[in-house]
């Protein structure tokens, strides 16, 4: 086993990806992973939690990319105009990344305790729109119903993005906050 070779964390990642492809996120052992990696499984868990946080990791570094670009709207943009702020910087985040977020999709769409947890991520993305809305001065409901149809118009997009022609996720999301201005005039 390689030992102290860089990039364990990318190659951890690729190997469970194409596991979970092959046999499922059930049938697929942490050990499988490191094995197929090149590593150890110690070197596994100096990266990740458990097998499921190979899916999720970044999570909290999506979260501070979107709510640090709400924040950093202009102070005369509403509600909606922040939080689109918040969205697309998201879909900026994930550019280039269309063959793994495809591949971590299906592998989550898959598996109810994936789903659980992708739903989770979801509600602590509203909650931190939520926060960092009532920071800008807004109305506690507003606030929410704000947060959460921004994050539902990102849930949306990333959907249509990974299962869709278009490469970049940006456009999808745009497309999708268009869809929603028209949905609601």
């Amino acid at each position: 086993m390689v030992r102290w070779e860089p990039g364990a964390a990318e190659r951890l990642r690729v190997a469970a990806m194409a596991l979970y492809a092959e046999q499922g996120y059930d049938g697929t052992t942490v050990a499988q992973i490191a094995d197929r990696a090149g590593v150890t499984a110690r070197t596994f868990f100096r990266h990740f939690a458990d097998k499921r946080e190979v899916l999720f990791a970044g999570s909290e570094s999506l979260e501070q990319v979107m709510v640090e670009a709400l924040v950093s709207a202009p102070a005369s943009a509403g509600p909606m105009e922040a939080v689109a702020a918040g969205v697309l910087a998201a879909g900026e985040a994930f550019a280039g990344r269309r063959d793994f977020s495809r591949q971590r999709y299906e592998v989550v769409s898959a598996t109810p305790e994936l789903r659980e947890r992708e739903f989770i991520k979801m509600a602590s993305l509203v909650t931190a729109f939520s926060a960092a809305l009532r920071e800008r001065g807004v109305a506690p409901a507003r606030a929410l119903l704000a947060a959460e149809t921004g994050i539902t118009v990102f849930r949306v997009a990333f959907e249509r993005w990974v299962e869709g022609a278009e490469e970049d996720p940006v456009a999808v999301i745009r497309e999708t906050l268009t869809e929603l201005t028209e949905l609601t005039s």
